[in-house]
């Protein structure tokens, strides 16, 4: 027969083992570093691409050398010493979380040197003018500093390798986006599937007390400010479904270009980046630049700042300028830059939804925009609940829930129609490239010579 818990003995129980407490300490306060690394990586980054902005504009031509050049050296040396950090940084993390990976290749893709060169190289590449986001880069950084935490905690302890991976991966995601309910969402939907009931407290604390971190720092504070949103009637449904089925087919397209040009499908551009993988950068370079001319400037960057202005009513987004950031986007990540695609889908969206947005009229701009948000990032992730709960949170968008997760999911599922999930076509072929390559040789005690030696600081870390 069930009794009801007894408080005072379950309190005794919690109090009686000092070394679950320290356990709990130690992971609470890696979750404080996580938050802090990811704020600093924010800071450097409006920092870095203030720089390029300024050089824009006082010499504008300059940067057809600047931008190619930088790419060139930002490759270089992600190719020579942190293959790890190249792309987004989600894929990584969902690499090191997947069975078929053996733990001692984690660190390949996962580690605190990754995380310091991730945040360097990202930061290089906002200030070079590219089109990446440091929102994705931010799950790989905040995840090299939580899953350093488990050498310090007792063997014995629930929270294993794969919880502090997830812990962080989310972690980074609540952070960046100043939104901690997305960062849990994103645990569950897209890294784990699930959590461990034994430690999904513990995790979801982490996650939550990483993006407290950022809102003492930057304030409780909508990432896009707060929309103002009409009546939303039936004359909107037009609308809203045209800009759901765009961004759906637009993201699916995005999605499967991605994947086909990172993960080496066979084609001769790929061939040639294979065989003159600099060349390829400073062409691609080169192309960002142009555009980024074309434009006046626009599709530089995460495009963080058009997307304020289009929802303010401000400045608008043409399908031209619209259809160039996808390009250079995709040319971004197909360089081989480190840097994420979550803010730039996010702009290309709210391009979509604004273009759509200025033929229907009715004062429904803001709505259409929103909804092409939430909708173009849906279809590239293929995570619809992660997508809209990160639009909702930026832009206070709590009186649109039902029209941004109607657009979320159908706009996901009208491009699983066209392409796999991105992520996880990247992460599987990290794990395939990880396993088909040679295992490292160890000779107890030494590592022998041509082996490569654990990053600095760190330890093989079992599951």
């Amino acid at each position: 027969m069930n009794r009801e818990p007894d408080f005072l003995e379950n309190l005794r129980a919690e109090l009686s083992s000092g070394r679950v407490w320290l356990d709990r300490t130690i992971v609470l306060g890696y979750a404080v570093a996580a938050g802090l690394f990811v704020v600093a990586f924010t800071i450097a980054s409006d920092w870095a691409f203030g720089l390029f902005q300024g050089l824009h504009r006082s010499f504008p031509w300059a940067v057809l050398l600047w931008t190619p050049a930088l790419t060139v050296a930002i490759v270089w040396v992600t190719r020579r010493w942190f293959p790890g950090a190249a792309g987004s940084g989600i894929p990584q993390v969902k690499a090191a979380l997947h069975p078929a990976l053996p733990p001692q290749r984690r660190s390949r893709l996962v580690s605190l040197r990754l995380t310091v060169a991730k945040i360097g190289l990202a930061v290089a590449g906002l200030g070079a003018g590219l089109s990446i986001g440091r929102e994705g880069p931010s799950v790989q950084v905040a995840a090299g500093v939580m899953q350093h935490a488990r050498r310090y905690l007792s063997p014995n302890s629930p929270i294993d390798a794969r919880a502090l991976l997830v812990a962080g991966g989310a972690a980074g995601i609540a952070a960046a986006f100043n939104a901690p309910l997305a960062g849990v969402v994103f645990a569950i939907e897209e890294l784990y599937g699930r959590l461990e009931t034994r430690a999904s407290g513990l995790i979801i604390t982490a996650i939550v007390l990483s993006g407290l971190v950022a809102v003492s720092v930057f304030g409780n504070l909508s990432y896009f400010g707060v929309i103002r949103v009409p009546h939303l009637d039936w004359a909107a449904l037009g609308p809203g479904l045209a800009v759901t089925l765009t961004t759906g087919l637009a993201g699916g397209l995005f999605s499967r270009l991605m994947a086909a040009s990172l993960t080496g499908a066979p084609g001769r551009l790929n061939g040639i980046r294979a065989r003159w993988p600099l060349r390829f950068a400073a062409a691609g370079g080169f192309l960002i630049a142009v555009i980024g001319l074309v434009t006046g400037g626009i599709t530089f960057g995460a495009g963080s700042e058009a997307v304020k202005q289009m929802l303010a009513g401000h400045e608008s987004l043409s399908p031209l300028q619209t259809l160039l950031k996808f390009i250079a986007t995709w040319l971004t990540a197909w360089c081989g830059v480190p840097g994420g695609i979550f803010a730039p889908a996010l702009t290309i969206g709210a391009g979509i939804g604004n273009s759509i947005s200025e033929l229907a009229g009715h004062g429904l701009g803001p709505a259409l925009i929103a909804m092409g948000m939430a909708g173009f990032l849906a279809a590239v992730t293929q995570t619809p609940l992660t997508a809209f709960i990160i639009v909702m949170e930026m832009v206070d968008g709590h009186s649109m829930v039902l029209s941004l997760m109607a657009s979320a999911m159908l706009a996901s599922l009208v491009s699983r129609m066209i392409s796999r999930p991105l992520y996880e076509s990247l992460a599987e072929h990290m794990v395939g490239s990880a396993v088909a390559s040679p295992a490292p040789a160890v000779t107890p005690p030494q590592l022998n010579h041509g082996t490569e030696a654990p990053a600095p600081g760190e330890r093989p870390v079992s599951s």
